[in-house]
């Protein structure tokens, strides 16, 4: 289950509450992965210098919104004012490999990122997924040529399984004149405008818009209204509505998806992507767009099924001794001495987010054929004790490999005879600080 948002920001700071947002008191399976796309971030310099050195105010608050409800942030990129976030569950971590990133700039003929576009890609259970974030003029199609990737898997944007592509599409509505388009709001007869609206009259003329798929436009016209109104422009230039803010979707080989009377043949990959929802959100003012979500269930014949490490904490753990941590890995695991095992509080936000951490050979204290062992000292444990678990970072892949169900450690007796362990990330040097992080 994929809930997708986009939203034109207009350089404003996150609002109070996001619950409707993201569906958090929505009925039935909850969400698996949050993909957030924004446009318009606060990008003057010293904004952007900030957040460069820190995560930026929009990224700060998504993560304490969704960590404590078990979504760690896997993945994030940032070109001037386009963010694209991804969340996930921690059940799915081990599942997903190869997340690459990537940006183009189309403001100021490429020389300033204000336009343009982001993405990020990865292998989801096997199967090659891409989010692509933009803010355009209606020059989608050199845009999308443009994107590349410069690893041979899928070099082409266009060649992922699936690609969900939104933003703030600058799409208008030809043609009929700003009255017409009000009335036809006012009395929610949205089909009048359909016929005119940009990307519809493209998508019959561009045979590659034709396999992109976009749920009903059942909704408002999304731009541009007063700040902190359901009221269109009243300005002078009186903007005329658009459905500027949109979500698209494709599905690679479509005709080679099963029907639904027909088992599965042996061997065959299937990949099926519905439309949940496709709504905007109307009580949000921050700018002159209102949000766009997108709820989407995606079936997969899983392609990858077993985690490439297995990671466990050995017996009980106590804040006051030692304590020793399991692994193991599959034969085609590429392992690196970078690797790394991270003790995380449970709602952990990132990657970065560890409690402590212990190198998988430095602090190696035993191995076998099927099973290693390392160690972390007592004085690296939180002394108040609590429930965590653990993660297994692998410097080659550049993400989480393996994570553990949660345990608890049992806090220290003595906690009043010794000084708190650092339980955060800022006082303990982070593992191979030599090489930048690649994707957070």
């Amino acid at each position: 289950r994929l809930h997708v948002v986009t939203w034109n920001v207009g350089t404003a700071s996150p609002p109070p509450d996001v619950t409707g947002l993201l569906q958090l008191n929505s009925q039935g399976s909850s969400v698996d992965m949050y993909v957030i796309g924004l446009q318009e971030v606060n990008s003057r310099i010293i904004n952007f210098l900030s957040d460069l050195a820190f995560d930026d105010p929009w990224s700060m608050f998504f993560m304490t919104v969704l960590s404590p409800l078990g979504y760690v942030k896997l993945s994030s990129i940032r070109m001037q004012g386009l963010l694209l976030l991804v969340f996930v569950k921690h059940a799915h971590i081990p599942f997903i490999r190869d997340i690459h990133t990537n940006y183009m700039r189309t403001g100021l003929y490429g020389y300033w990122g204000n336009k343009g576009g982001v993405t990020i890609r990865m292998s989801l259970y096997g199967h090659m997924i891409c989010f692509i974030n933009c803010h355009l003029p209606v020059d989608f199609e050199k845009f999308l040529e443009m994107q590349q990737f410069e690893d041979e898997t899928v070099p082409n944007i266009l060649d992922h399984d699936i690609l969900f592509w939104f933003g703030d599409l600058n799409f208008r509505i030809a043609d009929y004149g700003i009255h017409f388009v009000r009335e036809s709001i006012s009395n929610s007869r949205y089909n009048l405008l359909w016929e005119k609206d940009q990307l519809n009259m493209a998508k019959k003329k561009e045979a590659f818009l034709q396999e992109f798929i976009e749920g009903p436009l059942q909704f408002k016209p999304t731009y541009k209204f007063n700040l902190h109104s359901d009221m269109y422009d009243t300005s002078g230039k009186k903007r005329k509505p658009a459905w500027t803010d949109r979500i698209l979707w494709k599905v690679k080989n479509l005709s080679h998806h099963p029907s639904e009377d027909r088992e599965l043949s042996e061997g065959e990959q299937t990949i099926s992507v519905t439309l949940n929802s496709y709504i905007s959100h109307m009580s949000y003012g921050i700018s002159d767009h209102k949000p766009v979500t997108g709820t989407f269930a995606l079936q997969l014949k899983p392609l990858l099924s077993t985690p490439l490490v297995t990671v466990n904490p050995e017996g009980e753990w106590n804040a006051a001794q030692d304590v020793t941590i399991s692994y193991s890995t599959v034969s085609e695991f590429p392992s690196s001495t970078w690797d790394w095992i991270g003790l995380y509080q449970v709602a952990f936000r990132h990657v970065n987010d560890y409690v402590t951490y212990a190198w998988v050979k430095d602090d190696e204290i035993s191995s076998s054929e099927d099973v290693t062992q390392v160690y972390i000292s007592a004085d690296e444990i939180p002394h108040g004790g609590g429930e965590f678990l653990l993660c297994y970072y692998s410097h080659n892949m550049q993400s989480i490999a393996g994570i553990s169900q949660p345990f608890q450690i049992q806090p220290s007796r003595s906690l009043a005879e010794k000084e708190p362990a650092q339980e955060n990330i800022n006082g303990i040097e982070k593992p191979h600080s030599s090489e930048p992080y690649n994707e957070f």
